[in-house]
């Protein structure tokens, strides 16, 4: 193929875009559709507990509209990081909406899917072989850390992919992979050259982010032997050259070069030019391969169990120095669960957070002057539910008429919920940010075929 065009409808499988914009899509010669269905961005939960962020609901209106769109233009459809993190239970969760939509649109379409969940016992191999090596700023990593995760994931590239698309595939639901991996799949196997693939594929990661108006939906790549076009799927928006070129600034600690298992990204030589107002055309990217593949790790593990209180304040004497009064209110806290519970600080962590006066930037926030009004959010971790809402029982009573060290009278302060404690369940940590060294690109993952889907 000269050329490979690249629809991505939205910068999240579930995040809805308007279904004109796949019918135009597919009117400019889509060749593939691909959409991330996951991400890292929310935090460690969603690994660590193997669950997804977004609503069946949601996923299954994107997945249908789609499903329909590749089932008429006779294109493979791709999913990345299924159900949130990558998990097997989110590949599975994801197939079993699509199993479900495909019987009722009655489409037949040979559904793949590609597993990237790994085994605490098959990674210490790998650490004992010393093909596992830390990313910065982590250290190195001790057999005691993979075995206290409870997910673990390996970041796959296109190969698995391609591999599931050869084998005759439609439909590729993969577990983690990398945003850009979905979309340089199906152009890398037509034989285009990397450079451009991978620039293209980072661009439209996440659908119309890269455009004037990224709510209007998602945006069209076009691929050919010297570089890329690309153009917003709706007619109303545009991509700009500092549109396009600003989204190598987004999630990379180097705005010229991105690290892929495969090799790394290279575009400080590319030139943004718009062809008209809508459309830019981008030339000069490359791709450096690595003499080493490389698969990254991904995994959480519990961390504790959470209770949280939620209470504001909006009396002036106290916003005058709230500083004092939550040092006050960490102090008391301290005291009391000594005195009531028994508990050292060593045996629970207590986080208060003042939303209104530096709770977001801390140190480094630019406002100046005492705070109209604030809230103040006790988080505790103990090591079970029981004694983290224990804790937060115990602070109650601080949180609701706690004075300043000058105050003659009790003021009260509003809770938000009654009750006021609410238990959030188990809390996760990330604790892998490591690299493995694989001889094969596809070793880590299992690819199940669409003629297994009924062995």
């Amino acid at each position: 193929m000269n050329e490979v065009r690249v629809l991505t409808p939205v910068g999240m499988l579930g995040g809805g875009f308007p279904p004109e914009t796949i019918t135009r899509g597919l009117a400019l010669g889509a060749d593939v559709i691909a959409v991330d269905g996951g991400s890292t961005d929310s935090g460690p939960y969603y690994l660590g507990s193997g669950t997804a962020k977004t609503a069946a609901a949601a996923v299954a209106r994107d997945l249908r509209l789609l499903l329909r769109a590749a089932a008429t233009a006779g294109i493979p459809l791709i999913v990345g990081s299924c159900g949130t993190s990558g998990t097997d239970s989110g590949v599975d969760w994801v197939a079993g909406i699509t199993r479900d939509i495909l019987a009722e649109e009655g489409l037949d379409l040979r559904v793949a899917t590609i597993y990237s969940e790994q085994q605490a016992t098959a990674l210490k191999d790998y650490l004992d072989r010393d093909r596992v090596r830390p990313l910065p700023p982590a250290g190195a990593l001790d057999p005691e850390t993979l075995e206290s995760c409870t997910h673990i994931v390996g970041m796959m590239g296109h190969e698995p992919i391609v591999a599931a698309l050869r084998a005759g595939a439609q439909v590729v639901l993969a577990g983690r992979a990398t945003d850009t991996a979905i979309a340089a799949a199906v152009p890398l196997m037509a034989g285009l050259p990397a450079g451009p693939v991978w620039h293209a594929a980072k661009i439209v990661e996440c659908g119309g982010q890269c455009t004037t108006n990224p709510r209007a939906g998602g945006v069209l790549a076009t691929i050919d032997a010297t570089g890329f076009t690309i153009e917003p799927l709706d007619p109303d928006a545009a991509c700009t050259p500092e549109s396009v070129a600003a989204h190598m600034l987004y999630e990379t600690v180097n705005p010229y070069t991105m690290r892929e298992p495969a090799g790394t990204i290279e575009v400080s030589q590319a030139r943004y030019r718009a062809l008209d107002d809508r459309r830019v055309r981008v030339e000069g990217s490359r791709f450096e391969t690595a003499a080493q593949h490389t698969i990254k790790l991904e995994g959480a593990r519990i961390t504790g169990y959470e209770t949280m209180s939620f209470t504001a304040i909006r009396d002036p004497h106290i916003l005058g120095q709230i500083t004092v009064w939550a040092a006050l209110l960490r102090r008391m806290i301290t005291e009391w669960v000594g005195g009531t519970l028994g508990l050292g600080p060593e045996d629970y962590a207590c986080d208060i957070r003042l939303y209104g006066y530096d709770a977001v930037l801390e140190e480094i926030d630019p406002a100046t002057g005492p705070p109209r009004e604030v809230g103040v959010m006790l988080l505790v971790n103990a090591p079970d539910q029981a004694t983290a809402t224990a804790v937060a029982k115990v602070a109650n009573p601080l949180m609701l008429h706690l004075p300043t060290p000058d105050m003659d009278y009790l003021p009260s302060l509003a809770f938000a919920t009654s009750p006021a404690e609410v238990e959030r369940g188990a809390a996760y940590e990330f604790v892998l940010q490591h690299a493995v060294d694989v001889d094969s690109p596809t070793e880590l993952f299992r690819i199940h075929l669409p003629e297994a889907e009924h062995a």
